[in-house]
């Protein structure tokens, strides 16, 4: 994304999600790397031994804003039943989005 001289960088954060439901074996790692992507965020999201899926994402408020959204409801399939969320500040660490173990 490039900037003109005058015009600020979008506010940038670091999210993260715990989200909590019927949430593994629906695809929801693969369809949150997609929309992540869409966005433009980085990080990386992963199913946890409890059945959670935790996610990190970096950058845009905005686009971090409507991740987040996303996470609330997440891919046809699933059924969250709730989202723990954490804002942080932006530390740049991430140069992709990607599934981990």
């Amino acid at each position: 994304m490039k900037f003109e001289k005058n015009e600020p960088a979008p506010a940038r954060a670091r999210l993260s999600l715990r989200i909590k439901g019927r949430v593994q074996g629906v695809g929801f790692r693969y369809s949150a790397v997609d929309e992540a992507l869409r966005l433009g965020i980085t990080g990386w999201v992963r199913n946890t031994p409890d059945g959670d899926v935790e996610l990190v994402a970096a950058g845009g408020k905005e686009a971090l804003r409507r991740l987040a959204a996303w996470g609330h409801v997440g891919p046809p399939g699933a059924l969250v039943t709730e989202v723990e969320e954490s804002w942080l500040p932006y530390s740049g660490e991430f140069d992709g989005f990607r599934t981990v173990r």
